[in-house]
């Protein structure tokens, strides 16, 4: 959806650039504005989609969406004395992110329990709990 709101975004851009240019190359003369209107179309383009094959490929690649997230989630989990061994977020769509926690914990806690204790992060919508009892 994005590199389709980008495209035509950048079709816009560069038609009202180019007829910029042939109004200023008319009106004084300057037959050098229509190649440096082409060229700044271009320069916009690749801007724009250079920061959308980065953050596409920051999907495609499985990356982590949200560094400050996982730290959060981090502090909850050693906030209970208990120790993070795994943890996988990643995006579910836009605002919604999803994680698998891997807990390694001496007391007797479920899944629910964690949960709750991440209760207060909105933007996770779907969390799997692992857990291993320590021994």
């Amino acid at each position: 959806m994005r590199a389709a709101v980008i495209h035509v975004a950048a079709d816009a851009a560069v038609s009202v650039l180019v007829i910029v240019g042939l109004l200023f190359a008319r009106a004084f003369g300057w037959l050098w504005m229509d190649p440096l209107a082409g060229t700044a179309g271009a320069l916009v383009i690749a801007s724009w989609s250079f920061g959308l094959i980065r953050d596409a490929a920051g999907v495609l690649l499985d990356m982590s969406p949200d560094r400050a997230l996982e730290e959060r989630i981090h502090g909850a989990v050693r906030a209970q004395g208990d120790q993070l061994t795994d943890l996988h977020v990643w995006r579910l769509g836009p605002g919604h992110l999803g994680a698998i926690l891997a807990v390694e914990t001496h007391e007797a806690r479920g899944p629910e329990f964690y949960r709750e204790k991440l209760s207060h992060l909105p933007m996770l919508s779907h969390v799997t709990v692992e857990i291993h009892r320590a021994g």
